[in-house]
């Protein structure tokens, strides 16, 4: 591959957004080293860096599918593309092929179910479950999930919540191990906010293309509410990820560190208010999607450095 060629698959592959799946994995790493199953056992490199891998890999698999799928639906052709929404525009521009980009998005996705797969024999049989979720929403969120207002909902099971819990159980866990008492409660709750806030970035980068989605056949929760509805949705989404880590350090089951946190609030706040008064004005609209980001990929990295902190 030349030069030119991995400049074009980095775009096609919409390479900057897949530090949200490392972030997300980093976290569960990080409570792997919090709550060791066992005290003895060292922190084991490899598996972290496959992982990383797997997750990457799923990621990029599900970008290629959206792609290919929003090519053969036109969808693209009619969306105003910004620097977070619209699609990378390389297949429409002539630069990959589209039989190209769906054969590399079967690809990832199966190296990404092996991954899935190993971890479930080393590891513990439910990485396997969480895994067989995962590929399902990679191959059925465009013309299943997405025409179906489940689209959010698996998005932010599959590259959110289930990373962090299936990373964790992954590092820690062993075959046969029982189900009660394999996650720390402090993992599942902490691996409930990043899954809200992959679902808020599904959300708000949809509303943009919902009149091209709309004719491409698309029915999520923008179509189904409305821009307003949908922008209030958000709303009451960055409330809710950001009140449970509020919460959690009251009620005993994290510690105070995880306030550190809160410190993107105010870049959801500013995204959440330009949705609800400016979500039908792009123009307007393009900064809360930087905004939007900005808070998923700081929130969830700081939710791990957090948990680092903690264990020193």
């Amino acid at each position: 591959m030349n030069g030119n060629s991995f400049k074009i698959w980095t775009a096609q592959i919409r390479a900057p957004f897949l530090i949200l799946a490392v972030f997300l994995v980093v976290i569960g790493l990080a409570f792997s080293v919090k709550y060791p199953q066992d005290s003895g056992t060292a922190f084991n490199w490899l598996h972290a860096v496959i992982l990383g891998i797997g997750v990457v890999l799923s990621h990029v698999s599900v970008n290629l599918f959206n792609e290919y799928s929003d090519f053969k639906t036109k969808i693209d052709f009619n969306t105003t593309r910004t620097p977070f929404s619209g699609g990378s525009g390389m297949i429409q521009a002539g630069n990959t092929r589209p039989e190209n980009v769906k054969t590399v998005g079967i690809i990832t996705l199966l190296i990404a179910f092996a991954v899935g797969i190993y971890f479930a024999i080393v590891s513990h049989w439910i990485v396997l479950l969480f895994s067989v979720v995962g590929a399902l929403s990679v191959l059925f969120y465009t013309n299943f999930l997405a025409k179906r207002i489940l689209g959010e909902l698996f998005a932010g099971l599959a590259l959110g919540t289930l990373v962090v819990l299936g990373t964790y159980v992954a590092m820690t866990a062993s075959p046969g191990m029982p189900l009660q008492g394999l996650f720390p409660k402090e993992v599942i709750w902490v691996s409930i906010p990043p899954g809200i806030l992959t679902s808020l970035l599904l959300l708000i980068n949809q509303f943009p293309d919902h009149e091209a989605d709309k004719e491409g056949g698309r029915k999520h929760l923008v179509i189904r509410f409305g821009l307003k509805g949908a922008s209030y949705i958000y709303t009451a989404g960055m409330f809710a990820t950001f009140a449970i880590i509020v919460l959690v350090p009251i009620i005993g089951i994290s510690s105070y560190w995880i306030y550190i946190a809160l410190l993107p609030l105010p870049l959801g706040v500013k995204a959440a208010m330009t949705a609800i008064r400016h979500g039908d004005d792009l123009g307007k609209l393009v900064s809360a999607l930087g905004s939007n980001v900005m808070t998923v990929l700081l929130t969830d990295l700081l939710l791990a450095v957090s948990v680092f902190i903690d264990v020193l």
